[in-house]
């Protein structure tokens, strides 16, 4: 079945708790013991779990105070995302002495295509291993990885074995992986899809695999054809090196709740600045501003504008976010507030971004 599909030799490289650890690694007093990566008892979410802290079920995304609950000895430190991109930075430095085909999907995991690599190596098991030795023994991290024919198949393979693990999927085992594998473990099935299909008596690839493809786009709409080819192998994505940033956000969780729009406004002044100084660093604007609130009771609302023109500059920012807060009434006291922006101009002529701000700064007047 795959002789009309380009078969790669793809590495999933997915750093093991990869926050967590460095900590670990750079505080040896905090090595073995359960520890969180951003939040606090009080508030805010963690961002990352050691693995002496998941086996309390303790996950990123929960509350904090939901985790010192179910680990009352949880250690928590302050993110220090400098210090991160310190360290992907030299273990990207790894993967690129065997491929120049890396795709970075965050700091802590990236896609390689060593089918042709330079260090003339044919066996991808070898050099996956090879990878996460030099990274062990190089930075002081483990890391586990998925090898097989693309990309999605190699990012299932990589959760197989973690933490410091390694599983390897041949083009003749792709079919009987898949099909036997929980739809759970399916990259791109989250928790509400996995639940319906469930419901729907799809609990293996290979049930996935019976479902026809108009049973399967009746009831998960356009995601319906990505299932029904995935659970076959068919993943037609190349590695891409130079892959296009899509939006940027910046968030605050507050210390105490705020139930006034007056309040949230110093807020978003802030997390305007901040947005638009990273997207001025990157000589880039977009035309999507999406407001993030997230209630005390953890409801989550966005509100979202586009423009007819590129912004990147601070009081633009503010005012388009303050448009979308006093769009409705809150809904009840915040705990969280953001804001991104999206449908960048990375690929488009970046000229439309002073067309646009000298527009509205006329209306203004």
């Amino acid at each position: 079945m795959f002789d009309d599909l380009p078969i790669r030799k793809v590495i999933h490289v997915d750093m093991d708790a990869f926050y967590a650890s460095v900590e670990q690694m750079d505080r040896p007093e905090l090595r073995g013991l359960p520890l969180a990566v951003g939040g606090s008892s009080v508030r805010g979410v963690v961002s990352a779990a050691s693995y002496e802290a998941r086996k309390f079920g303790i996950r990123s995304a929960i509350s904090g105070a939901l985790a010192k609950k179910l680990c009352p000895e949880l250690i928590f430190v302050p993110p220090r995302f400098d210090r991160y991109k310190e360290i992907s930075t030299k273990i990207r430095a790894v993967f690129s002495d065997y491929s120049d085909l890396v795709e970075p999907l965050s700091l802590d995991e990236a896609y390689i295509d060593v089918t042709t690599n330079k260090k003339g190596i044919q066996s991808a098991s070898f050099i996956a291993t090879e990878i996460r030795n030099r990274i062990k023994t190089e930075i002081g991290l483990t890391a586990s990885a998925g090898v097989s024919i693309n990309k999605f198949v190699a990012k299932v393979a990589s959760n197989y074995n973690k933490p410091d693990g390694q599983k390897t999927v041949p083009p003749e085992k792709v079919l009987e992986f898949l099909e036997t594998l929980d739809i759970r473990k399916f990259h791109g099935i989250g928790s509400v899809t996995a639940k319906k299909m469930y419901d729907l008596g799809v609990f293996t690839g290979l049930e996935l695999k019976k479902k026809p493809l108009t049973f399967l786009i009746e009831n998960f709409g356009k995601s319906g054809a990505y299932y029904f080819n995935v659970v076959r192998g068919i993943h037609s994505s190349p590695v891409k090196p130079n892959r296009i940033q899509k939006s940027l956000a910046a968030e605050r969780t507050f210390s105490k709740n705020l139930s006034s729009e007056i309040f949230l406004v110093d807020k978003l002044d802030q997390i305007a600045a901040e947005v638009s100084r990273r997207l001025q660093n990157r000589n880039i604007a977009g035309k999507t501003l999406t407001l993030k609130i997230k209630y005390s009771d953890f409801i989550l609302q966005t509100r979202s504008k586009t423009l007819p023109f590129y912004i990147n500059a601070k009081e633009l920012i503010l005012e388009h976010a303050k448009l979308l807060l006093f769009q409705e009434k809150l809904q009840n006291s915040v705990r969280l507030v953001g804001i991104s922006i999206s449908k960048l101009n990375t690929n488009n002529n970046k000229k439309d971004t002073k067309r646009g701000v000298s527009f509205q700064l006329r209306l203004e007047f």
